[in-house]
């Protein structure tokens, strides 16, 4: 079956573009402003075109590839509001959505995707958003389908929300059904985790794992400006307590086998997880390399769109426009 070409923007450590490309969409462009998470792109996939450019800066003129393609992707920071105005803040965030939908405008795509937080598809500091997009697109002949997602259903141990845009042109916007959860059984960290907990010989790896019994938190990459690798505020952390994790940072190194981790000088019982864990709980598979530091890895990883749910929305974005 013939494959479909798409333009990935805000594109990260490429979780999103992971699962559009096990859907069948090769990337003709794939573009972040962060340099790190290019290196990632570039490590993994040689072949991408990838381009480290602030999308308000990006010029489709000058990169004419981008034109007349399938699909135009996004996981794009997630836009907040503010809890006292219940209005969205007009931030970078913001802008950049804006970017997104001003860029269908020239690659004239011929489905677009948008995946940002479940507010997006019916908070009440959204309208205006919302209202924006519509406005934008509608004159362009694309319907659209806003929906909610949550990761756990397609096999990811996380509990990930994902609000989700699809706007496509006519006639195809009647026939797109947004994915269906296909998991009968949810994933634990436990099952996850278990066999990498166990690598250096941890004798306790199956208790630990049947202590674990529960989907992971949402994974959070925090700011990238400030903060270290730690898997969430208190509440969380009392979370992953429960499951028998230290949550305050991340490891090194899993358990050996006494169950010491030698980068740990916490005295907590608890075990850390590794960043390597931490994309195993985002599902990344194990060959995807996140490059860079430690927090620089886990915050690419906090960040990123699990790739189930990418290749999920993808498989039924290129089901519609094949129909």
């Amino acid at each position: 079956m013939k494959r479909l070409s798409s333009v990935d923007v805000c594109s990260g450590a490429g979780g999103l573009a992971l699962g559009l490309e096990l859907a069948g969409f090769d990337p003709v462009l794939l573009l972040d402003s962060n340099r790190q998470a290019c290196e990632t792109l570039r490590h993994n996939r040689p072949s991408w075109n990838v381009l480290e450019m602030d999308l308000l800066d990006f010029d489709p003129l000058e990169h004419q590839v981008s034109y007349d393609v399938d699909l135009l992707s996004a996981g794009l920071p997630r836009v907040r509001s503010s809890a006292t105005t219940k209005r969205v803040e007009t931030g970078q965030e913001l802008k950049l959505l804006k970017a997104t939908i001003y860029l269908a405008h020239a690659v004239r795509p011929r489905a677009l995707l948008i995946e940002n937080v479940p507010e997006l598809v019916d908070g009440a500091a959204f309208d205006e958003v919302r209202d924006f997009v519509r406005g934008e697109l509608l004159h362009l002949g694309y319907g659209f389908h806003w929906f909610i997602l949550n990761a756990t259903d397609f096999g990811v141990p996380q509990d990930r929300r994902q609000g989700v845009m699809v706007a496509l042109k006519e006639p195809y916007a009647d026939r797109f059904r947004p994915p269906e959860s296909a998991v009968v059984k949810h994933l634990t960290v436990g099952e996850a985790l278990r066999s990498s907990m166990s690598e250096r010989g941890w004798t306790g790896a199956d208790a630990w794992a049947q202590q674990a019994n529960r989907v992971a938190p949402t994974l959070v990459g925090g700011s990238e400006n400030r903060g270290g690798a730690d898997l969430g505020p208190s509440g969380t952390k009392k979370a992953w307590a429960r499951m028998g994790v230290n949550a305050v940072s991340l490891s090194d190194e899993v358990p050996g086998p006494d169950g010491t981790q030698e980068s740990d000088n916490s005295g907590s019982p608890l075990k850390k997880i590794t960043v390597d864990q931490a994309a195993l709980l985002q599902s990344f598979p194990k060959d995807w390399e996140i490059t860079g530091r430690k927090t620089v890895r886990y915050r690419q990883i906090g960040h990123a769109s699990p790739p189930p749910v990418g290749e999920a929305l993808g498989l039924a974005i290129a089901r519609t426009l094949r129909s």
